[in-house]
């Protein structure tokens, strides 16, 4: 039985395959039109997921698409009602789109599926998850438990923004919700927007701007925003928000509240954004909290998934995994709409075709490590690198982690692009960017020479599983880099006075750990375990950096500038190669050196894409 899931027409479209119950492939349609967030219509990443289990779509026997549009039809026609006249502009704009695509979607898959395979009758395999059950279904049925409580926190889908479900062996069932407009997810894309970041991407700006700023406004915001309740429940006060009937997150009452329009993107960064960032993150973490309390409290179970464009809060996630009401804690990596495919698929694969779950071999998950993507056999790759102009050698398995070891160890920045592409926002070190975590210059050099983004951004520490607790605070799996955890006591450095008197990001320039290039400003790391068994090669690169160095840790970026989608191929690979300030590229056995290449070769990619 093989099922497709699409997720598609809002943002990050994806397709997912699933055979009996197991994920084959999974890839977001970005990766290959090269537009970040692509919201059409998944054609390449269908193609591709076909392509890897070697079938045409006629030999798919369901396509499980991610959400009923309907109810989306339906939440827009009650929000309007329920604030007319205002909001009449915004509703004007979207009813046209609605009528002519999204309320007729059936139609749409049907006939872009009869493309591929016009002799089927799609009317009859194409099935319809609504939104939070497909969330749930990729959180909890890729997951290690056999029983577990499940929370997916995003904006909104149909009419949920939270749900609550239980999931006990190939059965699934959500027991409570929280229902537009009131949005967890929603009241930290205000604050995206209010402090001058993209909402629906720049999320993980605030997260990482958070550590810089004081929570102080975080009393405003339960006086004026949120009723939040002990149980977890709340309520937004929608006096302050905009996005029921507006085209922005909020309003000028929003703005009276903390002092002042809203920051423009171009804006310098000051002191009042880092507290609102470092107040919202507060309250968002209390809130996560106090549903997960709860949950444990009413369910009993040890076991929590967790899914939703929230889940991507790391910082959350890692306060709910040291609360202790769960033992164990597990988060789909793919947890924003891209995973919605998944999701789709394996609900029609346990809850509609009533499937059993297969375990993973060795007591792991479902996800492969989350490379799920596509691979490229080595003559294709030096066939693709020779047709753009690319210099390399090709080197022996191990000539090539002695080379590029060497290379870390010398402090140079190596592009990383090896075996099947990650599935989600996070590159695990399939199409990664390395760096020595132990260089006190390599988190600004990374943010400005090679991704030109802002400079007060963090980066994730990748850390062999075995040694990750003599390293943080950590003693356990975190493979999709979903978690974080500070830095060992021993590992730190303290700062002086006069350091810690600095004002916001000056602050990040000052060494706080053994591992700098790692170590945010309050001594946190978003951690990536690294396990033998899911990538060894990337496993094998880290332990001859530490043979080197005594080091187990490295420093892991996504394989892209800002605004770039992350590279899907080895032309997309060499062409940031040469666009960047990157020194080495290693694309499967293709060694490269920068000094050896074409500079007629040279591309500028640091105005190439807009801000993301």
């Amino acid at each position: 039985m093989r099922i497709l899931g699409v997720s598609a027409f809002y943002h990050d479209s994806a397709a997912a395959l699933v055979r009996d119950g197991e994920i084959v492939a999974a890839a977001q349609e970005e990766r290959f039109t090269r537009r970040k967030h692509d919201p059409g219509y998944p054609h390449h990443a269908i193609s591709y997921c076909l392509k890897e289990e070697g079938i045409a779509l006629a030999d798919v026997d369901y396509v499980a698409f991610y959400d009923k549009p309907f109810l989306k039809f339906e939440r827009l026609l009650e929000t309007y009602l329920a604030f007319a006249p205002r909001g009449f502009r915004s509703f004007r704009m979207a009813i046209p789109l609605w009528l002519r695509e999204k309320l007729f979607l059936k139609d749409l898959l049907c006939r872009e599926l009869r493309k591929l395979a016009p002799d089927v009758d799609w009317n009859q395999r194409l099935l319809f998850s609504e939104h939070h059950l497909s969330h749930a279904a990729s959180a909890f049925f890729p997951s290690p438990f056999e029983e577990a409580a499940v929370l997916t926190m995003d904006g909104v889908g149909e009419w949920a923004t939270t749900s609550l479900a239980i999931g006990r062996g190939n059965q699934l069932e959500v027991q409570k919700e929280i229902f537009f407009p009131h949005s967890l997810g929603l009241l930290y894309s205000a604050f995206t927007y209010y402090t001058g970041f993209k909402v629906n991407s720049g999320e993980y700006k605030v997260m990482g701007l958070a550590p810089y700023g004081e929570p102080r406004f975080t009393g405003l915001i339960y006086e004026h925003l949120i009723d939040l309740k002990p149980d977890g429940s709340f309520r937004l006060n929608l006096d302050y928000f905009d996005y029921c009937t507006g085209l922005t997150m909020t309003n000028r009452r929003f703005d009276r509240l903390f002092g002042g329009r809203p920051r423009r993107s171009e804006d310098r960064l000051t002191q009042r954004e880092m507290d609102l960032a470092a107040s919202v993150q507060a309250v968002t973490e209390e809130v996560v909290l106090r549903l997960t309390r709860s949950l444990a409290a009413e369910t009993g179970m040890s076991n929590l998934c967790l899914a939703g464009g929230v889940a991507l809060n790391c910082v959350a996630n890692g306060k709910v995994l040291r609360d202790g009401r769960f033992r164990k804690l597990w988060i789909q990596p793919a947890a924003g709409d891209a995973g919605g495919a998944l999701g789709a698929a394996l609900a029609g694969a346990h809850l509609f075709r009533g499937e059993p779950r297969r375990p993973a071999p060795g007591g792991g998950d479902g996800m492969r490590g989350s490379y799920l993507g596509p691979a490229f056999p080595q003559p294709e790759i030096e066939g693709r690198l020779r047709a753009v102009g690319a210099r390399f050698r090709t080197v022996s398995d191990e000539e090539l982690i002695a080379q590029c070891a060497d290379a870390l160890a010398g402090q140079k920045a190596l592009g990383w692009f090896q075996g099947r592409m990650e599935f989600g926002p996070r590159a695990l070190g399939g199409r990664s960017v390395l760096g020595d975590a132990r260089s006190p210059t390599m988190q600004s050099v990374l943010n400005l020479k090679v991704k030109y983004r802002e400079s007060f951004r963090p980066f994730a520490p990748s850390v062999l599983r075995e040694e990750v607790a003599d390293w943080f605070e950590l003693d356990g799996d975190s493979p999709y880099m979903l978690l974080v955890a500070g830095v060992r006591s021993e590992r730190r450095k303290p700062m002086s006075a006069a350091e810690a008197a600095l004002f916001g990001i000056d602050k990040l320039n000052v060494p706080r750990s053994d591992i700098p290039a790692v170590t945010h400003i309050d001594y946190s790391a978003r951690i990536q375990t690294v396990h033998r068994d899911t990538n060894p090669r990337y496993h094998a690169l880290i332990s001859a950096f530490r043979q080197r160095t005594g080091c187990p840790v490295i420093v892991n970026t996504s394989f892209n500038v800002r605004g770039e989608p992350i590279v899907g191929s080895p032309e997309d690979a060499f062409h940031c190669f040469m666009g960047t300030e990157i020194e080495r590229l290693a694309v499967g056995n293709c060694l490269l050196y920068k000094e050896e290449q074409d500079p007629a070769l040279k591309r500028d990619y640091k105005d190439a894409f807009e801000l993301d």
